[in-house]
């Protein structure tokens, strides 16, 4: 009867690691030995937001991982072990975790997994060089406000250069619409001369 409790927590746990693997983006293994528990503590509000990090026992993460389909990572269930569970960004996570280890080389990362893809701890690595998703999504915004400034600036082009030309026509439909001679001086005083007294005589 004693054993009963035990095998069912070793079950609870068994199942909350397994319904982890298939709901996180990534898992990263990292071996945590020689860290303290404040170490460990700052490592896990680091990854605030990004991962939760749980510490297990090997036999149980392996059984998890089969049990969610994971394959690939039975070499790496050695020693001391700790889960990463990426929920938020893989990039950021990946920076975090990184960062920690170089400021603490107690914790060494193992390698993970990545929509199903086995990983090195080389290409965890990778993944932490990578930009975040925010800074991509930042950079695309930039380039498509750019792009629709170009459009915008080559459809406002032609448009300007129609309303320089329609202003000049509209000026010489004015110069030679009926009315608008009287406006040269030269026009004018012909226009004084014919109808002057002295011309209407020397017509007769």
């Amino acid at each position: 009867m004693a054993d009963k409790p035990v095998r069912t927590d070793k079950a609870t746990a068994v199942a909350e690691l397994t319904e982890s693997f298939r709901t996180s983006t990534a898992t990263v293994l990292t071996e945590y030995r020689g860290l303290t528990v404040a170490q460990l503590k700052a490592l896990r509000r680091s990854l605030e937001g990004q991962a939760t990090y749980a510490v297990t026992k090997n036999t149980l993460a392996k059984r998890a991982a089969a049990d969610a389909g994971v394959t690939g990572l039975d070499a790496m269930f050695t020693g001391p072990t700790a889960l990463a569970f990426v929920s938020g960004d893989v990039v950021e996570a990946a920076k975090g975790l990184r960062d920690f280890a170089k400021a603490n080389p107690l914790l060494v990362i193992k390698g993970g997994v990545f929509e199903g893809k086995p990983l090195s701890a080389a290409e965890v690595s990778k993944l932490a060089d990578l930009e975040s998703r925010e800074v991509l999504l930042a950079k695309l915004a930039g380039a498509m406000v750019a792009n629709l400034s170009k459009a915008a600036a080559t459809f406002q082009a032609p448009l300007t250069q129609a309303a320089r030309l329609m202003a000049a026509l509209q000026d010489k439909l004015g110069a030679s619409a009926p009315g608008a001679a009287t406006d040269n001086p030269a026009d004018s005083a012909v226009a004084d001369a014919t109808d002057s007294p002295a011309a209407e005589t020397d017509s007769e």
